[in-house]
């Protein structure tokens, strides 16, 4: 028993050592899991914030043309609406899923900054849609859609934690129209 009693301070200085390399294991697996969890999610919702953008600028781009072919946009490639309307039924179909999956992912902030800037683009498809013509409110119209659209990076980068980005406004040199060629 004496000798026991010699060996019990080593003995337990073992077992506490044991259960602090234990404890500091589980807590360790813990918070490791817990930025992976988070760092998943996170590219749950990035995936979904590009998606969403994604199916609201296949939008924007139908009306560009549309406007291009009804005289009041500049977009190279003009669309009559007769033959844009498919691509504006298609582009609306896939906003819907990506909007849902908005709802259910993104902040609060993004999801309003999110429906401000698709209200925005349905009006412009409205605006093509019934002929529009005049080519001051379709600039307000683009100028609303660009500021929809910055308002909407800018709160994703902010949930995300992400720096400040570019406000993706190009300033494109003015060149003359090349006339078509017979």
């Amino acid at each position: 028993m004496d000798v026991f009693l010699q060996q019990l301070p080593a003995l337990l200085g073992v077992v506490i050592g044991a259960l602090g390399s234990y404890l500091a294991l589980v807590r360790s697996d813990s918070a490791r899991f817990r930025r992976e969890e988070a760092a998943r999610w996170e590219e749950r919702r990035l995936a979904v914030y590009s998606d969403y953008s994604r199916s609201v600028k296949r939008t924007v781009m139908v009306t560009y043309r549309i406007a291009a072919e009804q005289g009041f946009g500049t977009h190279p490639d003009p669309l009559p609406l007769d033959e844009a309307k498919p691509l504006l039924a298609e582009a609306n179909d896939a906003r819907d899923p990506s909007g849902e999956a908005l709802l259910m992912l993104g902040s609060v902030e993004v999801v309003d900054r999110a429906r401000a800037w698709v209200v925005t683009v349905m009006e412009m498809e409205r605006y093509v849609r019934t002929g529009g013509g005049d080519p001051d409110a379709w600039q307000a119209l683009l100028a609303r859609q660009r500021a929809g659209r910055e308002g909407y990076y800018t709160a994703v980068r902010e949930d995300l934690g992400l720096p400040p980005g570019h406000s993706a406004r190009w300033r494109l040199p003015v060149t003359e129209p090349v006339p078509p060629q017979r």
